[in-house]
């Protein structure tokens, strides 16, 4: 095939003034208007493949051409053309146009979405998370990895008997099932007083996998009831809840006596923190396990709004990161040094 031919030439002339177009108004909005020209040019290619019987040598060609005329322009590699052509596929099986969502996050972003996830649902979802919490492209891959989409709002709840609409909707897509703790370094067997400390080191870490919203208050907060003290394991506040979420950490299985315990504290919090603007607070409970009739028995009759689930550990440490991660001793060490400079 002679691919100098004047439906070629005619063809590269078009996709060079729609380049030339982009960069234009590229001051306005640079990403925007790069994906609309990818997705063009992927529709294009696409097409072109098929009337014009062109094969994949088409798409080396093109670079070649592309780079000539576009040398500060990267993207146009053999590999970048033919990742533009999988991506277009991908979601012109339900779109006509490049989606809003996917239109605004980076070509990095857009690549790793398409190889990661299994179907639209899934890739849109993390288009528009990624838009919502700011994620860079290694925070989106870690998020893919852990089965963000997936997870989230799969926990066991009373959500909807113990918050208003839309609160109580809002409730249930915040809280996830089961959460990944790999970050922590931590085997199965860890201790719960372990895996707390280990919360706090790493703390910016392990928000992010909590989900946009979360503001850290307290660890070991303590509560006084009638001149008694309790401590509460992990206290947050929601900025989009708006309200305090209590987090109590076991490093077993649930049991039912954990939702009655965690109803008082959250009584508690209600009368002493929550602010009269503040919605009712919510509980967590993280388990390494669960029964799912015992869990949903164990809320049935209870009043205040409490979600249960799981997490997980790495189940093996490889030896060549037991060097370069702390270990527990390392971690209450930092621990105690935090807690002289801040009181929790």
């Amino acid at each position: 095939m002679n691919l100098k031919n004047v439906a070629y030439v005619s063809w590269l002339e078009s996709i060079k003034l729609k380049i030339s177009s982009a960069q234009l108004k590229a001051a306005v909005a640079v990403n925007s208007q790069l994906m609309k020209v990818y997705w063009e040019l992927g529709q294009e290619i696409v097409q072109k493949q098929k009337e014009a019987q062109w094969g994949d040598a088409i798409l080396e060609q093109l670079s070649i051409d592309l780079k000539i005329s576009f040398p500060n322009i990267n993207g146009f590699s053999k590999r970048n053309l033919y990742a533009i052509r999988q991506w277009y596929l991908f979601y012109s099986q339900q779109f006509t146009f490049v989606p809003q969502a996917v239109a605004q996050i980076p070509w990095g972003h857009n690549k790793l979405i398409i190889s990661q996830t299994k179907n639209l649902d899934e890739a849109l979802f993390y288009a528009q998370t990624t838009i919502e919490n700011g994620w860079s492209r290694d925070q989106l891959e870690i998020q893919i990895k852990n089965q963000y989409f997936q997870s989230k709002g799969k926990a066991i709840s009373n959500f909807s008997n113990t918050l208003p609409i839309p609160q109580s909707q809002l409730a249930i897509e915040t809280i996830r099932n089961p959460y990944n703790f790999d970050f922590l370094g931590l085997e199965q067997d860890a201790l719960e007083r372990e895996i707390e400390n280990a919360m706090i080191q790493h703390i910016s870490k392990f928000l992010l996998e909590m989900g946009k919203g979360f503001a850290f208050v307290g660890r070991q907060y303590n509560l006084v009831v009638n001149e008694n003290d309790y401590y509460i394991d992990l206290l947050f506040y929601h900025l989009h809840l708006r309200c305090f979420v209590v987090v109590e950490l076991k490093a077993g299985k649930f049991k039912p006596e954990y939702a009655g315990k965690l109803n008082f504290y959250l009584s508690a919090i209600d009368s002493q923190l929550k602010h009269k603007t503040d919605n009712p607070s919510v509980g967590l409970i993280l388990c390494k396990t669960k029964d799912k009739i015992e869990a949903e028995y164990a809320l049935r009759d209870i009043q205040k709004p409490i979600g249960i689930s799981e997490y997980n550990l790495i189940h093996s440490l490889p030896k060549e990161f037991q060097s370069v991660l702390p270990t527990v001793a390392e971690i209450e060490n930092q621990l105690s040094k935090y807690n002289n400079d801040i009181t929790l």
